[in-house]
């Protein structure tokens, strides 16, 4: 006669535990950053526009780089031909063609032939360090972004980590971690962003570096060229 009422109970009981079963409650990337308060909300702010700032000098530099490394092969053997031949306006008309450092190095040069061989070398070599300069433009933001980007973020883990002894010290002994969240938030998603950024910055700096100098090096042996044919024709 017990046996079906013990059966409901149980029943009730089962479906009681299933109703107290916790969730798991999850925080999206937008959740952390709203919940860092005004100081973690700032400090992602401005990493956000320093990682935009980065992306926009990369682009930008990259397709500059690339553009002033682009050289026609036979550039330099049309512009022998013309000053050996003594037609400095077509070999003039060629280098204004081109529009790229080595053009307008070479450019400069021949404008100044005529001159001591010294002078002209040294006005290539002063067009070559304009020219220089031009692709390093942003380039030095760049580097900036990527070593002021963590720190900003570690400025973000000392105010989290402020916030969260701060709100130990009013809570007294009676330390609830729901406490801490805020400050804990704000120290670990500004440290990860300040990161973030500051890799993205640093290994796009380090290759845009690296493409700077392989036009460097184009622009020294084609104005080594340049002046060895300057001495031959002497």
């Amino acid at each position: 006669m017990y046996g079906p009422l013990l059966q409901i109970t149980t029943n009730e009981g089962a479906e009681l535990l299933d109703d107290q079963v916790p969730t798991e409650e999850t925080l999206s990337i937008l959740d952390l950053i709203l919940s860092g308060g005004i100081g973690g909300i700032t400090i992602m702010v401005v990493l956000f526009i320093l990682g935009c700032f980065a992306v926009y000098i990369f682009i930008e530099r990259f397709s500059a780089i690339k553009a002033a490394n682009k050289l026609d092969p036979n550039f330099m053997n049309n512009i022998k031909d013309n000053v050996m031949n003594g037609n400095l306006d077509s070999a003039k008309a060629l280098c204004e063609s081109h529009d790229t450092p080595v053009s307008r190095m070479i450019g400069k040069g021949i404008s100044r032939i005529g001159k001591p061989v010294a002078d002209i070398a040294s006005t290539v070599e002063n067009q070559g360090k304009i020219e220089v300069q031009l692709l390093e433009n942003k380039l030095p933001m760049l580097a900036t972004i990527s070593g002021g980007a963590p720190m900003i973020g570690f400025l973000g883990t000392v105010i989290g980590m402020v916030l969260a002894f701060k709100e130990m010290a009013n809570a007294g002994g009676q330390v609830n971690p729901a406490m801490l969240a805020e400050g804990i938030y704000t120290a670990m998603t500004t440290t990860i962003a300040g990161l973030f950024v500051g890799i993205i910055a640093y290994f796009g700096y380090n290759f845009l570096v690296a493409r700077v100098e392989s036009v460097v090096y184009k622009m020294e042996v084609n104005a080594t060229h340049f002046l060895d044919l300057l001495h031959q024709d002497a």
